[in-house]
């Protein structure tokens, strides 16, 4: 799967991110995507709340992270392996996923600029 694709395939066809999708390709439920955006399971199970602008917003941010990272990570499983567990020194060793749930997505972004490696981030 290449790295477009799987932007393109965690979004289903109204324009938004797909929990259901996204859990797949991770394999993980929809409680562990939740739990791991910080949000309630209602907010990527019930249609109302998955479509609100908040909730795509974080979705969106961990797809975009996930997607800088997978190229050398190796797959979305690794890359998302990558952004639940490893420690970024510049945040005091928080992880891209604490970051994303407090709402600092662009400074991991901003981090992954940073530390380019060969184009890949």
């Amino acid at each position: 799967m290449s790295e477009t694709t799987f932007l393109a395939d965690a979004f289903d066809p109204s324009g938004l991110i797909a929990a259901e999708r996204l859990s797949n390709m991770l394999h993980i439920t929809r409680s562990e995507l939740a739990a791991t955006l910080g949000l309630s399971r209602d907010a990527v199970s019930k249609s109302a709340r998955l479509g609100r602008p908040a909730t795509q917003a974080r979705l969106r941010d961990m797809v975009e992270i996930l997607n800088r990272v997978r190229p050398w990570a190796g797959s979305a499983q690794q890359a998302f392996a990558w952004y639940r567990s490893q420690p970024l020194p510049s945040f005091g060793d928080q992880t891209a996923e604490a970051l994303v749930r407090e709402g600092r997505a662009d400074a991991v972004r901003r981090y992954l600029d940073r530390i380019a490696i060969g184009g890949y981030v």
